[in-house]
């Protein structure tokens, strides 16, 4: 098994931690996000790792993984930047994981085991964690539903917070048959094209494209996407790692 890290974008809400890197080459609590990824996909079986590259992807030169690029980083989504990794997907399955995350290896493993076509991983205790970040959970949360571990909704905006039975992590697994599926479905319509992961999950499930299973995150998470979350998600990376047992440095970010 393959693992691929999307790690494309400009991170600009991260900003100043990247000025000169992507959020995946940010170094918060001794190590890079990118080093963090590569432990943990590596726990969960993957044999070779790739990251998509956009944003200053000569710094990924001599990190380790398999570099691809999406050229056109600055104008397209995360399922943009997947596609880039098309040889791989069409290979055998593959673990994706969102550039700027942490999780705990077991969650990456518990992805790796689904016996599904596409499985996506998701926190069902979302809300401690989005509490912690955001003033109201609500602003940033999307609508989440499933049932019997099968994916019905995602990608809106919630009312109220019976809508969000979790949130999505961007954590996946992707078999060749799904990403077919997929990748006929972005060619027969430049609409479906240009939408987001979590949109194009919505259309995969609304139009009974493909069915997506739903995998529930085994240990803490966390998305670095504004500085203020490094505050929280240093909490998260000393649970991490005292469940790896390493010591997390007060360096870096």
């Amino acid at each position: 098994m393959r693992a691929v890290i999307l790690a494309a974008g400009r991170g600009s809400r991260l900003m100043p931690f990247t000025a000169d890197r992507p959020k995946c080459l940010v170094e918060i609590g001794g190590r890079t996000l990118l080093q963090r990824h590569t432990e943990a996909l590596g726990a969960a079986g993957a044999e070779e790792i790739g990251v998509v590259a956009g944003w200053h992807a000569e710094a990924f030169e001599g990190t380790g993984p398999r570099v691809f690029v999406n050229p056109r980083w600055a104008g397209t989504s995360m399922a943009e930047s997947l596609a880039a990794a098309d040889p791989w997907l069409r290979d055998g399955p593959v673990l994706v994981a969102y550039g700027d995350i942490v999780y705990a290896p077991a969650t990456a493993r518990a992805l790796a085991a689904a016996d599904a076509a596409l499985a996506i991983a998701y926190d069902p205790h979302w809300h401690d964690l989005w509490s912690r970040r955001f003033a109201d959970p609500l602003d940033d949360a999307e609508t989440f539903a499933h049932r019997d571990g099968r994916l019905l909704d995602i990608g809106g905006r919630p009312r109220t917070t019976a809508e969000v039975q979790g949130q999505y992590m961007g954590l996946l697994r992707i078999t060749p048959p799904a990403w077919e599926t997929i990748r006929r479905a972005r060619a027969a319509d430049p609409r479906t094209a240009a939408l987001d992961m979590t949109g194009l999950l919505r259309h995969l499930v609304r139009g009974r494209l493909l069915e997506v299973a739903t995998v529930p995150a085994d240990g803490p998470w966390c998305e670095f996407d504004h500085p203020s979350d490094i505050a929280v998600g240093r909490h998260v990376l000393r649970a991490l790692d005292a469940g790896t047992g390493r010591t997390t440095e007060r360096t870096g970010a």
